[in-house]
């Protein structure tokens, strides 16, 4: 999921149409048919205003194939976003198809609620091979609603369950989905502001975002100051907060910017919450599966979370969400979460696939090689561009902060966030067949997440493209 309030339109100015406008004749309708205005009037006509990417990525998407897709007006391009992050393997790859025609082939029933078929089985194994074998060999599995946001959701219940407890800290920047509970866990205010009600006693800390350090102090010295001032938070009768059920973080926050934690700050975390019975809950719906160099992100650290949240990656590709947990925390009753779409198998045979490729082909130290190169040529980019403020990220998760380098700098010498230039960037990319994301502060961070397919060479397109981008958007 995305952080999408933030985000303005771009180029692609939508006119009031009635809904579903209707067609002259058949040749017309052809005609029309073949172009994105088309769609995308239509689109306007019948979907909510809550949409989002179609205002910003002003396209209608024909077909697809690896890191590639296509638009009705016959332009390709290379896709930084794949599904935001879910298309580990690309679009349309060869293995994924495989296992669902396979799985269409043999009859296998669509949706099983929480029923046990071979292919589910085949994807826990597989699932279960893939993580640490000191978490694997505790844990248990809950399988959710198709989306992230409903496996936080069965998490906090877990948790809160187990220990009776029922405040929750979460971490500034967090995004954590866009339901009630979990939008209740996540940092950015702008969905906030029309919702009451959210989930009570939730207790947002500072993370280590090193570029715009929450105490003003930067570097080693702000994250040690981070796990200083949680540290005594947690120890103060005064605090006002109640002994915590949970503890929920992102190894590297996603939609709040791309801002990895640095590996020893969570070791600290992980042993503060140890010490004090506190369940770790590490959401890796974006990061999991060997997006950021390791299999999962938590794994950089070498530590083990009490609850591990999953979704986009796991499912191949099509909508599959779960939450892994210690078995000491399985207190929850008998359809304490359910979800009819919990059992879906094509997910389970699509995901089984990618996990099994993913790990035959370690293709989490290809993503670690192209991050790096990736991140290589935009710091490159960025010394002849002052409207780069930080190039950031771990594997094929990347992050560039734009920033306004006409305005004052804080304490530390850190512009502000340049939200108008970012977007102008995102336009730009588009305009030369480049799909990519926008997150973080102000929407001032362009995003990377390719396919872990994706090629050096492709690498290099991805780079120069966007090296183009800025060029055309500053000197504007």
């Amino acid at each position: 999921m995305t952080q999408e309030v933030l985000q303005p339109e771009i180029d692609y100015e939508l006119e009031e149409r009635p809904l579903l406008p209707p067609v002259v004749n058949d040749e017309v309708a052809i005609a029309q048919a073949q172009s994105n205005r088309y769609y995308l009037d239509r689109q306007a006509g019948f979907e909510s205003n809550a949409r989002s990417y179609p205002r910003r990525l002003p396209i209608a998407i024909r077909k697809a194939q690896g890191i590639y897709v296509e638009d009705m007006d016959g332009r390709r391009y290379m896709d930084c976003l794949a599904g935001a992050g879910a298309l580990a393997l690309g679009h349309h790859h060869p293995v994924v198809v495989g296992a669902i025609q396979r799985t269409l082939t043999d009859g296998v029933p669509f949706q099983t609620l929480d029923l046990t078929t071979p292919v589910k089985d085949r994807f826990v194994e597989a699932l279960f091979s893939s993580l640490p074998k000191a978490f694997a060999d505790h844990a248990r599995i809950q399988f959710c609603g198709p989306s992230g946001a409903d496996a936080i959701e069965a998490a906090v219940k877990l948790v809160k369950t187990a220990t009776g407890r029922r405040s929750i800290l979460a971490f500034h920047g967090a995004y954590h989905g866009m339901t009630h509970g979990a939008l209740g866990l996540t940092g950015e205010i702008g969905p906030k502001l029309r919702v009451s009600g959210l989930m009570p006693d939730v207790h947002f800390l500072p993370f280590p975002y090193v570029y715009r350090c929450p105490f003003g102090l930067g570097g080693e010295v702000g994250w040690r100051s981070s796990l200083a001032y949680i540290e005594r938070l947690l120890d103060d009768s005064n605090s006002g907060i109640a002994p915590p059920a949970a503890m929920i973080l992102e190894a590297v926050q996603g939609e709040g910017g791309v801002i990895p934690a640095p590996d020893e700050w969570l070791r600290e975390i992980r042993r503060m919450t140890q010490e004090r019975a506190i369940p770790l809950i590490i959401d890796e719906v974006q990061t999991g599966i060997g997006r950021t160099g390791r299999m999962y992100a938590f794994e950089h650290a070498e530590i083990l979370p009490d609850v591990l949240v999953l979704s986009k990656a796991i499912g191949g590709g099509l909508p599959l969400s779960a939450v892994v947990y210690h078995n000491d925390l399985d207190h929850w009753q008998p359809g304490a979460h359910a979800g009819t779409f919990r059992g879906n198998q094509l997910a389970m045979a699509a995901g089984t696939a990618t996990l099994d490729y993913v790990k035959e082909h370690r293709l989490y130290l290809h993503a670690r090689a192209m991050g790096e190169r990736l991140m290589a040529i935009l710091r490159n980019i960025q010394k002849d561009k002052p409207q780069i403020g930080d190039v950031r990220g771990r594997g094929l998760m990347i992050g560039v902060e734009v920033v306004n380098p006409a305005e004052l700098p804080d304490a530390l010498g850190v512009y502000p966030p340049n939200r108008a230039v970012a977007c102008r960037i995102q336009t730009e990319c588009l305009k030369r067949g480049l799909i990519v994301e926008l997150g973080g502060r102000q929407g001032s961070v362009v995003r990377f997440l390719p396919s872990l397919i994706v090629t050096a060479d492709e690498i290099d397109r991805i780079a120069m493209v966007f090296a183009e981008a800025v060029h055309a958007s500053v000197a504007t």
